[in-house]
């Protein structure tokens, strides 16, 4: 059982099964091994059998075999999707029509059921209701509900009864108006204008138990027939060799209910039973059929298992932000403060800055103030956007030595109207430390492929002001090798290898692993900026630039890190800045707003949220485990997967060129399903959101189909939080599932709102669909009030709804067909840039020598021994200065103890 500390606010985690087989290491979802032909691959080839390579190199303009691969696993995939769709579709619609006739199913839910204990003025003639409240008629017989009038009026012959083969049976040539008491009233058909009957259009229904008590009445293939006329009509018991007789009469003597089997022993029975039930016809069975029965038990179990994850879900959700989610954002007492961790057993423990010059002192900072990397990963925005950015992050309330502002600017590339380029505009945002005022590329291993995966950076260092605060900064500039400067968008590697440089640079300083020449130049810089060594740093978080995060907001997802040492990732809420710029805008609102507060509370409930989205989440570097630590976020295992950078299935583009936020998410609960993925509502941003449909299809599109991937990676993984129903894995089963069908979703909805307008409710059944509708669609109402009392979500809301054939139509439809398409679209466009083919495309060959990879002494050594021979330099040209103007001979004095005595 692991220290009290390490156990937060949230649901207590113990083991679902005890079974061996659920605890395995995650296996790799992406492997760099050449995969065999597999199952998957032979569907798509069958499925596409009718495009052959030729066709599609011709005509699809897809030369490359796997370009063609990728358009046929797309095909594959869609038809499964329809697949999907067609059951939910047939489920929905056809299941009833299979099993439930529509003809059957209106006379089950539209008689009159007999009741001999009163009479409401209705009665049945040849199976019809008819009202007799305005009738104009005398009569002597004592009536009750539903009572079989048939035997007072006359009806043509049937057609059915007109067949030669039947005509010599007495019961076919004999009709009900023979004794005397019948056919008083005339033809039937003549009831309503003689005698003001009103004919209901209802059947009348029997119970078995009427049938049973009543003489001469059973049933033929659910229609109940009243033969009592005919039985007073004959004189004798049966007519000899009269096989229609001697099955009346057996069924009236022995008091048989139900006669279906007598009639069906000959071609001749069955035809004298279709006359019989048609001249003889006194209602219908009231009970349901075995097929409207089992229809009738699917929707009750849909409704409850539905209705069951609706309210589940929102109750969940709804404790979590009451209750749990408060507990976990409040200051930690004092036992669950840790001491600050680092690594006593590296070489630089305990060492100062090692940099020269005067020295840089911040103030402490609280005990509870976890140092902290603020990420902030810049590509195409504008000056505004990244200060504003920046400006949000360093003036929150936490203290300023106990955070690092990271900037990375990702290429040399200018953002569409802007009038400066990217790095141009980071660099200017930082008051620059004068120790390294001209830094100088360096070289490191990048996440791309082929020659690409050597890139060059510059790290500037110095503070960002903004009010009160000074906050230690670092701008990483890729400028790419001196080879690629006549490229366009030199040094651009995406927004993973931004991620990746500093989850690869942590992971070797807390391994004390070999070290890229970038990777040592951050480290010096960091350790001059902030006086400690970087592997003091435990957190690290991640925010987009165009993203203004509250002040209080880095301290409360802080607080969540030390009250609960678990908790491996968290989020907060995203809400949107520009909600009123556009009709695109105003549709997102709601939909932000919904997928924060329902589906990622009612995930936090089981430490197991999905997507951390990249514009706002924190990761733990590391986790204290009693006395010592373990690594997470750096996690070989995870930064060697996060880092690849040869993809070349469908799966493996749509995982890692589409969402890496999701699939960084993906990554730690494979890796790590007994920690906990969290969300918390009181940590808020806001962020930019697009306000151009073009720019939401691509951006949906590359969010829709990183989705669906990343669900079927995670609905493999067994040791989630929870079990059956209860349970994570069953919960990302419905999402997976709710999301490929979208589509058929929005379709359905309309259908059941046309079919809720035209149905008549006469029964508790018949009000189902409709519970059902408004509970799905307005239940959100009640979370608005009970979460934010804000009732102008409420107005986004009906936007929403009015939105819904895009969100679930236009965009999944378009997103699905786009299964093979790895660019960033629309979202993000550089000054004078084409179409974006991502950063998977190989170009030449790594020459792993290019980069030269050395542990954190040896640079030390090798900078250590440069100085000396600048002094001696600097001796043999001045002897009157021993030591350069600039350098601290003191600082250097046992710097590295074993490392130069050896």
């Amino acid at each position: 059982m692991p220290p009290n500390y390490e156990r937060g606010a949230t649901l207590k985690r113990g083991r679902t099964m005890i079974r061996q087989d659920r605890q395995h290491a995650a296996t790799p979802m992406i492997t760099k091994k050449k995969q065999p032909t597999t199952a998957w691959v032979i569907y798509s080839k069958v499925i596409t059998f009718w495009a052959p390579g030729v066709l599609l190199a011709k005509l699809g303009g897809m030369p490359d075999a796997g370009m063609q691969q990728a358009w046929r696993e797309k095909c594959a995939l869609v038809s499964l999707i329809m697949l999907v769709c067609g059951a939910v579709v047939y489920l929905t619609l056809f299941l009833p029509m299979t099993f439930c006739p529509e003809s059957t199913s209106k006379h089950q839910s539209n008689i009159l059921q007999v009741s001999t204990k009163g009479f409401d003025g209705n009665i049945g003639i040849y199976g019809n209701a008819y009202s007799t409240v305005n009738a104009n008629w005398t009569s002597t017989l004592s009536f009750y509900t539903g009572f079989d009038a048939s035997f007072m009026f006359g009806m043509d012959t049937p057609s059915e009864c007109t067949d030669e083969s039947i005509k010599s049976l007495r019961a076919i040539s004999t009709g009900p108006c023979t004794t005397e008491t019948g056919c008083t009233m005339g033809n039937f058909k003549d009831a309503e204008s003689n005698f003001n009957l009103a004919k209901l259009d209802r059947p009348v229904g029997y119970d078995w138990a009427d049938v049973k008590k009543m003489t001469g009445v059973f049933v033929i293939n659910g229609i109940v027939v009243n033969l009592t006329p005919y039985l007073h009509s004959v004189t004798d018991n049966r007519a000899n060799n009269d096989i229609l007789d001697q099955a009346i009469f057996n069924a009236a003597n022995n008091g048989y209910s139900d006669a279906t089997v007598m009639f069906q022993r000959t071609n001749q029975m069955k035809k004298a039973a279709k006359c019989i039930t048609k001249r003889y016809a006194a209602g219908v069975l009231a009970k349901d059929t075995p097929g409207c029965f089992s229809v009738n038990l699917f929707n009750y179990a849909a409704l409850v298992v539905i209705g069951g994850i609706v309210l589940t879900r929102f109750f969940m959700a709804v404790v979590f932000q009451y209750f749990l989610s408060w507990q976990l954002v409040r200051r930690p007492p004092r036992s669950k403060v840790r001491p600050v961790s680092y690594n006593a057993a590296a070489p630089w423990s305990g060492k100062k800055p090692q940099t020269g010059g005067t020295k840089t002192v911040l103030p402490q900072g609280d005990m509870d103030e976890l140092y902290t990397i603020m990420l902030v990963t810049c590509y195409s925005e504008g000056d505004e956007g990244i200060r504003a950015t920046c400006d949000s992050l360093c003036g929150t309330d936490f203290s300023d030595s106990r955070k690092l502002l990271f900037l990375v600017a990702d290429g040399n590339i200018k953002g569409s109207g802007n009038d400066r380029s990217t790095p141009d505009i980071c660099v200017d945002l930082i008051e620059q430390d004068p120790q390294f005022l001209d830094p100088q590329p360096c070289s490191y291993i990048a996440v791309a492929a082929g020659s690409k995966q050597h890139n060059m950076a510059k790290i500037y260092c110095g503070h960002y002001v903004v009010g009160n605060h000074r906050t230690p900064a670092i701008v990483c500039i890729k400028c790419g090798t001196p080879e690629e400067q006549e490229f366009p968008k030199p040094g651009n590697r995406g927004k993973r290898d931004g991620q990746m440089i500093l989850m690869n640079f942590f992971s070797r300083v807390i391994y004390n692993d070999r070290m890229t020449p970038m990777d040592y130049d951050v480290f010096r810089k960091i350790h001059h900026l902030m006086g400690v060594t970087p592997d003091t740093f435990e957190i690290i978080l991640m925010v987009d630039a165009d993203t203004k995060v509250y002040p209080d907001s880095l301290r409360l997802l802080v607080n969540c890190m030390n009250n609960d040492q678990l908790i491996m990732g968290l989020c907060g809420e995203t809400k949107i800045a520009n909600k009123r710029d556009s009709w695109v805008t105003a549709i997102q609102v709601f939909e932000y707003y919904i997928s924060h507060h329902l589906a990622k509370a009612f995930e936090s409930v089981f430490g197991g949220v999905t997507c951390l989205p990249g514009c706002f989440c924190m990761y733990r570097l590391k986790a204290r485990k009693g006395d010592d630590w373990v690594p997470v976020l750096t996690k070989p295992e995870i930064c060697q997967e996060y880092s690849q950078n040869v993809v070349e299935t469908l799966h493996e583009k749509n995982l890692l060129l589409l969402g890496e936020d999701r699939f960084l998410t993906t990554l730690m609960l494979r890796n790590f399903p007994n920690r906990k993925m969290m969300f918390m509502p009181q940590a808020i941003c806001k962020t930019v959101v697009p306000d151009e449909f073009k720019v939401l299809l691509s951006q949906r599109r590359r969010w829709i189909n990183s989705t669906v991937h990343n669900l079927l990676e995670l609905v493999l993984v067994r040791n989630l939080c929870g079990t059956f129903c209860l349970s994570m894995q069953f919960s990302i089963a419905l999402d997976l599932v709710g999301t490929v069908a979208l589509p058929v979703a929005i379709v359905l909805t309309y259908i059941l709102i046309v079919r809720a307008c035209m149905t008549t409710y006469n029964s508790i059944t018949a009000y189902l669909p409709l519970a059902m509708l408004i509970m799905v669609l307005f239940l959100p109402a009640v979370l608005i009030f009970i979460t934010t009392r804000k009732w102008i979500y409420v107005a986004w809301m009906f936007v929403y709804l009015a939105a819904l054939p895009i969100w679930n139509f236009v965009l999944p439809v378009y997103a699905y067909w786009h299964f093979d398409d790895f660019s960033w679209g629309e979202t993000r466009k550089v000054a004078g840039e084409g179409k974006d083919k991502g950063h998977g495309d190989a170009d030449g060959k790594f020459d792993a020598s290019s980069v030269p990879m050395k542990r954190w002494e040896d640079y030390e050594r090798k900078r250590l021994r440069s100085i000396k021979r600048k002094e001696r330099k600097q001796y043999a040209d001045d002897s009157s200065s021993y030591l350069p103007a600039n350098v601290d001979d003191s600082d250097n004095a046992g710097l590295l103890q074993n490392a130069v005595d050896g």
